[in-house]
């Protein structure tokens, strides 16, 4: 058993590879932003520190060197520090209390003054900031004071106290990492959100690109299977993608290419097909009439020729008319057409043969009734039908047209009074050479009803015939303008 894999449109491939690398890449960043964000933090806070020691050394001096640190005026400033409550807020994130500790050691690593007045005479000299500072080496430590908790670290930056060039003691700075974490956590916040918001704005553009690319392709998917049916079909046109837009022309250039051919193949048959019998009938009768023949009979023969290339003539016109229709995608004189005067115009020139044969003609039509459309192409449509329509009605019969309107558009329905078409005829009336005998025994072009039906589908609408109690209807049904 072969599997196969399953078929997922070209856009949901792209737009599911766009979430990959955008998921991934989003990632990778704010992982690489957060990682980084810490330590950089540290180190900011560790310069800061520096500057604060090195500036409280020198303003330390002349207390320590005199040994006078804990009634000095520095003293007291240090302890009135430590006891602040600054009430700051900074970055949404709110300060009320003094998380910088400073403490002052003499020269052996006693500490001699504290902010926190609580470390006062204990012995420093052996952790790293003191040590290292009064040995005249950059001091710093970081300390952990609770081992179940990572964010009780401490960071401790010392500053050497110079009196006359010699290291008489220290200062060391410390800030628990803790009064920094909320800054931090602000600042994973924000990345995240940003990150969240711009992923999910690059992955609607993206969106949008893979369905526009998708659409793109069905447009054209579908364009070519309408040119393989030989259905009518406007080419689609892209404005980005131009790529897209050389293949539509070369695909409209292959159809007109294809169509051209088979176009004339089908119209070659179908002409020397149609022209066999008048032909037939010309040839028989030029070859009687080379006959010694009484005068009715030449007259006879003389108008069968006549009539015959009456209807060789009608047939290539018809064919010729036809044809133009077919090659048009859309239509080119659009305007508005009253139907109630066109109607009148049709049945006015129809007014001979509607007296001939003693034919009731009525037109039920109102003058605010109208179509949007070609007026050449419409007017020409509706001849075609009462044309149909005469040579189908009986004697002294009626027919009868009707113009109804609603909001989804309008239909002209011409009623001729009659036989019935058979069944059999009913669904092919509208195919190109298709006919029936009419009631002189003599058949038509069998292009009038196909043209009609061109005309309908050039303007958004469709043809119906149906048989109807009396005789038979024909409407066409038109979008409303």
């Amino acid at each position: 058993m072969t599997l196969r894999w399953p078929k997922i449109p070209l856009g949901l491939r792209l737009f599911s590879l766009y979430f990959v690398l955008i998921a991934l890449t989003a990632y990778l960043i704010s992982q690489t932003v957060i990682q980084e964000l810490k330590p950089t933090v540290r180190q900011t806070t560790e310069e800061t520190l520096v500057d604060m020691a090195n500036l409280l050394a020198v303003l330390a001096e002349d207390a320590v060197a005199n040994d006078q640190i804990s009634e000095s005026h520095f003293s007291k400033l240090l302890t009135a520090y430590g006891q602040r409550d600054p009430k700051a807020r900074i970055w949404e994130v709110g300060k009320k209390a003094i998380n910088h500790r400073i403490y002052i050691t003499n020269k052996q690593g006693i500490v001699i003054a504290d902010s926190w007045q609580q470390d006062v005479g204990k012995d420093y000299s052996q952790w790293n900031d003191v040590y290292l500072t009064l040995r005249g080496k950059y001091g710093a430590r970081s300390t952990i004071e609770d081992p179940d908790d990572p964010l009780s670290t401490v960071m401790h930056v010392a500053a050497p106290i110079y009196h006359n060039n010699d290291i008489i003691g220290s200062v060391t700075v410390a800030k628990s990492n803790r009064s920094v974490q909320p800054f931090l956590d602000q600042s994973k916040r924000n990345v995240w959100f940003w990150m969240v918001w711009m992923s999910a704005l690059v992955l609607i553009v993206a969106g949008l690109f893979a369905w526009r690319t998708h659409s793109a392709l069905r447009k054209l998917e579908d364009y070519a299977h309408q040119m393989g049916k030989g259905q009518k079909a406007e080419k689609p046109a892209f404005r980005v993608f131009y790529e897209y837009d050389t293949l539509s022309n070369a695909l409209e250039e292959m159809r007109n290419q294809l169509d051209g051919k088979q176009y004339v193949e089908e119209y070659v048959q179908t002409l020397t097909h149609e022209l066999k019998s008048p032909l037939s009938a010309i040839k028989g009768a030029s070859e009687i009439l080379q006959m010694p023949l009484p005068q009715a009979k030449t007259q006879r023969f003389a108008a069968n020729i006549e009539r015959e290339s009456d209807r060789m003539q009608a047939l290539i016109d018809k064919l010729l008319e036809l044809a133009r229709l077919e090659k048009r995608l859309a239509l080119e004189s659009v305007s508005v057409v009253p139907i109630q005067q066109t109607l009148s115009e049709i049945t006015a020139a129809a007014d001979a043969r509607l007296v001939a044969k003693s034919i009731d003609c009525t037109v039920d039509a109102t003058p605010q009734q109208s179509v949007k459309g070609d007026p050449f192409l419409l007017k020409q449509a509706l001849f075609n039908l009462m044309d149909n329509a005469l040579d189908f009605v009986s004697p002294k019969g009626q027919i009868r047209w009707t113009v109804r309107s609603d909001a989804t558009g309008i239909a002209l329905s011409v009623f001729n009074q009659g036989p019935h078409i058979p069944d059999y005829a009913l669904p092919r009336v509208t195919e190109r050479f298709y006919s029936l005998a009419r009631g002189n025994g003599q058949k038509s072009t069998g292009l009038g009803l196909n043209f009609v039906e061109q005309v309908a589908k050039l303007h958004g609408g469709e043809v119906m015939i149906d048989n109807v109690p009396n005789g038979v209807a024909v409407t066409i049904k038109l979008p409303t303008p």
